[in-house]
């Protein structure tokens, strides 16, 4: 079973390559929305600023990443990308780290947030829609714009008991006996 969304530092680029790897070329287009080349993919992952934006992660029972979300941050706005492995999509992975990072930016003080995807990304145009952001198809593409409401002592008690939670989990992980394979 997969745990908890996590926040990932620069010391996950590695992971983050292996991860974006193992998605398919459909996969990819959808997750960028276009073809990446390796190439590319390694110098979007070095381009990172963690110090700017957040990067979110679920592992497997192996502790690789089988889901991770990229959280681009600006002073008011930020954009969303999020990608699930084949083997471990319909299981609410996507939800739950476009949930996680909608709290971040909220509690960042973001005003707005918004998607991009083709319009064929049938689950994140769902996961859109049911978050209420207000999607706009043209052509083959479609875009998602969300406004964020302040922060609040709610949101910003929710974040940190997640943060929590995942300290919980990995504890709880490490104690437990890995099954046989």
């Amino acid at each position: 079973m997969p745990g908890l969304v996590h926040a990932l530092g620069a010391s996950s680029r590695e992971e983050l390559i292996t991860h974006f790897e193992r998605l398919d070329t459909r996969d990819r287009g959808l997750r960028f929305g276009h073809a990446v080349s390796s190439e590319r993919l390694r110098q979007y992952i070095e381009g990172i600023d963690f110090d700017r934006d957040t990067v979110f992660g679920v592992r497997d029972d192996d502790g690789s990443l089988c889901g991770v979300t990229h959280l681009a941050c600006w002073p008011e706005a930020a954009e969303l990308g999020l990608s699930v492995l084949p083997a471990f999509r319909g299981k609410g992975l996507a939800q739950a780290m476009f949930d996680r990072a909608v709290l971040r930016a909220r509690n960042r003080g973001t005003v707005e947030l918004f998607m991009h995807c083709l319009a064929e990304n049938g689950a994140m145009m769902h996961i859109a829609r049911k978050a209420g952001m207000k999607v706009v198809v043209e052509h083959a593409e479609g875009d998602a714009y969300l406004e964020l409401p302040p922060p609040d002592a709610f949101s910003l008690g929710r974040e940190m008991y997640q943060g929590q939670l995942v300290l919980l989990d990995w504890a709880l992980r490490a104690r437990m006996p890995q099954p046989a394979r």
